[in-house]
């Protein structure tokens, strides 16, 4: 979706106004951060003055973003649909903000493994949370049981392994890159690979 000049200075000064009020800041604690008049900024919040280039840069800076932010128009793809992976009872969901992300949503069966030297071990982080079920996390040599609505995070670098406790449970994960890399089915190491 394309948006007009009129479109963008409209959409600007509300975030402006938005940002200022998310912080808890009056016109005149964000005036005075970016160095303008408290007439100025409600002028340009109201759009009774012209937005110039170098006072969006100094409220960028102000309001603790971007200019690239502030400006931001980019809401076609607000909506995407998983990949599904039924071989393993997964979906997945990339984060388009930050693509070495990615969002897995697991139905787990089995329970962890018995013998300890099955834990992995790799870089990066994993958080989840359990959407329903109890599941089993194995950290080292530590276990956790997780319930509906908690979650863990940890760094994976620590041996780990999830499973259930009794009866389907399940996950919602997010993954780091390195995660990811470290929980990849061969089939996607190979997408990864693949040309582009």
């Amino acid at each position: 979706m394309e948006h007009d000049s009129g479109e963008l200075d409209g959409l600007v000064r509300k975030r402006i106004r938005a940002l200022r009020v998310a912080q808890g800041w009056s016109l005149e604690d964000l005036a005075s951060r970016a160095r303008l008049s408290q007439s100025t900024l409600s002028r340009i919040e109201n759009g009774q003055r012209r937005l110039a280039l170098d006072q969006l840069v100094t409220l960028a800076r102000a309001l603790n973003t971007s200019l690239d932010q502030l400006v931001e128009t980019a809401a076609d793809d607000v909506v995407s649909n998983p990949t599904h992976d039924a071989a393993h009872g997964l979906m997945r969901w990339s984060v388009r903000a930050d693509p070495g992300m990615t969002v897995v949503r697991h139905r787990m069966v089995d329970p962890p493994p018995d013998n300890l030297s099955r834990l992995r071990a790799h870089p990066g982080r994993e958080w989840l949370v359990v959407l329903s079920g109890t599941a089993i996390l194995l950290l080292g040599n530590r276990r956790f049981r997780v319930e509906t609505n908690q979650s863990a995070e940890f760094p994976t670098m620590l041996p780990h392994a999830i499973g259930v406790e009794s009866g389907p449970c399940e996950v919602l994960g997010i993954f780091d890159r390195d995660a990811r890399r470290g929980h990849q089915t061969r089939e996607d190491a190979k997408a990864d690979r693949a040309p582009r």
